[in-house]
């Protein structure tokens, strides 16, 4: 029993020392200034213009299905929609939502783009590459098997005079 202890704990603690964990609790705290800040941005701004425009604050704006919708004693008589709050939190989600896709989607997705078409042509010479150092093994391979002269048969290179360095030390300029 203790052996699945330590292996369970050890497995936690290998699941919190990865970095995506550690990148995701970093996301998830700039997130919430992140928030904070578009909240004020609509409730500072948004909100008193449309309030301008109207006759009240966004969020202030309500519809009654029930009743009266009077304020008695600090409590409101009767059933109360409040669509502007609804509407406020949809304005809010829109910006963030704007902000995170043109300031950090739309460029990390354009670099990736990038750097995966870098990555397919250094590739692509890299092939080249290989297929150009064959080539030229291939052509070092004849020159040697010219130099040597004809072969006399399959059992090319085992004779003497066959390894490197053998030969008269003459080379034919080509």
């Amino acid at each position: 029993m203790a052996e699945k202890k330590e292996s369970v704990l050890g497995g936690f603690k290998a699941f919190l020392m990865r970095g995506n964990v550690i990148d995701l609790a970093v996301a998830v705290v700039i997130g919430a200034a992140f928030t904070n800040i578009v909240n004020s941005v609509v409730k500072g701004i948004i909100n008193p213009i449309v309030g301008a425009f109207g006759t009240k604050d966004l969020e202030s704006y309500s519809s009654c299905i029930k009743g009266t919708c009077e304020v008695v004693d600090g409590e409101v008589q009767g059933i109360q929609l409040q669509w502007g709050l609804v509407l406020s939190a949809v304005l809010s989600f829109l910006i963030t939502a704007a902000v995170v896709y043109f300031l950090m989607v739309l460029p990390m997705a354009k670099i990736l783009a990038k750097r995966a078409a870098h990555d397919r042509a250094k590739e692509g010479v890299q092939e080249t590459l290989e297929v150009s150092e064959l080539e030229v093994l291939k052509e070092i391979r004849d020159h040697l098997v010219a130099q040597r002269g004809p072969s006399t048969g399959t059992g090319a290179g085992t004779g003497p005079g066959s390894g490197s360095g053998g030969g008269t030390g003459t080379h034919p300029t080509s």
